[in-house]
């Protein structure tokens, strides 16, 4: 099999090798137009720089990090997806880096990682984006980072958002335009700042549809599955149960439907579910769920692309690098029959 070089890719696109390796790098004094043609033999051609003769010609590694307290989850599986189909357009290499603070050592350990693993930045989504001690810890490394829905702080670095408050609100307007005025709700995990959000946005629009938030039917949960389970058991069993339930994200909402399978709820008829997040799963199930569609692919693509900058890595630069992204209602059978 030929390998295909980066003079081959030069000689295709009529540019010098030159030009070729600063496309690839993400540097900037090369046009718009060029820019595309380079891509698009790189594309045709499939070239793939050598990642280690790369990092020896220059004080890069060409290696992202993506830290993460669960990785296991579906959240974390879709912002993984979406930043390694960034990294390989970019020549860039992802390392998913598993943060348990639950281990006494955890800080010492992610110290020693990034001392040792050259890593050219970091992305983060909550809660270990809002933790201030890993912050320190790759500010002292001086290390890029991007955060992927951060809390506060926001002039610590650039990051990548959406508005999940107005989201949760949308939600909520929506089961409230089916007619439902009893509405349970299920928080998710108190240490991610999404659960903050996404209770603000449920109670603004109760509220500004003069309709109470009764404390009997929010729940706090931890974003499982198991505890969408046995909360909704609680509502579901209680004296006056609501006739829907929006829980904080779809694994969540999918044990409110088993519940409702068990209690042989009528679904949305009797009971009406709401997610966040629109998980695969989400269409998996029957009646497949309403939720809110979170860009989590397009977010983690996002912050490889601000990583990938060359105006980034410079400190003074970075805390401009901000986005914020759109997210939109799915209506489908858990809360619309006609679905």
């Amino acid at each position: 099999m030929t390998v295909v070089t980066i003079k081959d890719v030069a000689a295709r696109a009529g540019v010098s090798a030159k030009t070729v390796s600063r496309v690839i790098n993400g540097e900037a004094h090369v046009r718009a137009d060029k820019r595309e043609e380079v891509l698009r033999i790189v594309r045709e051609l499939d070239y793939r720089p050598n990642a280690f003769a790369r990092s020896l010609s220059s004080s890069r590694s060409y290696l992202l990090g993506f830290l993460t307290d669960d990785p296991g989850s579906g959240y974390a599986a879709d912002v993984q997806l979406g930043a390694l189909k960034r990294c390989r357009e970019r020549s860039y290499h992802l390392l998913i880096e598993p943060i348990d603070r639950s281990d006494p050592h955890w800080a010492r350990d992610l110290t020693e990682s990034v001392k040792t693993l050259r890593l050219d930045g970091v992305m983060l989504t909550p809660p270990l984006c809002d933790d201030a001690r890993v912050l320190d810890i790759l500010d002292a490394a001086q290390i890029p980072y991007v955060r992927i829905s951060p809390s506060g702080a926001e002039d610590r670095s650039g990051y990548v958002r959406m508005d999940e408050q107005a989201a949760a609100a949308e939600m909520t307007r929506h089961l409230i335009s089916r007619g439902h005025s009893r509405i349970g709700f299920i928080k998710g995990d108190p240490a991610h700042s999404a659960s903050r959000k996404r209770y603000a946005g449920f109670v603004e629009a109760m509220v500004a549809a003069d309709l109470p938030v009764e404390a009997s039917l929010v729940m706090e949960g931890d974003f499982s599955v198991r505890s969408g389970v046995e909360l909704g058991e609680q509502m579901l069993s209680s004296p006056e149960p609501p006739t829907a339930i929006f829980a904080s994200n779809d694994d969540m909402a999918l044990g409110v439907l088993m519940i409702a399978m068990k209690h042989h709820l009528d679904v949305p008829q009797q009971l009406a579910i709401g997610g966040f997040d629109d998980a695969p799963t989400s269409r998996l199930a029957w009646p497949q769920l309403t939720t809110i569609h979170q860009p989590k692919a397009a977010m983690a693509a996002a912050a490889v692309d601000m990583l990938t900058d060359p105006y980034y890595r410079q400190a003074e630069h970075s805390v401009g690098f901000r986005r914020s992204m759109d997210y939109s209602l799915k209506i489908r059978g858990s809360t619309d029959p006609s679905c």
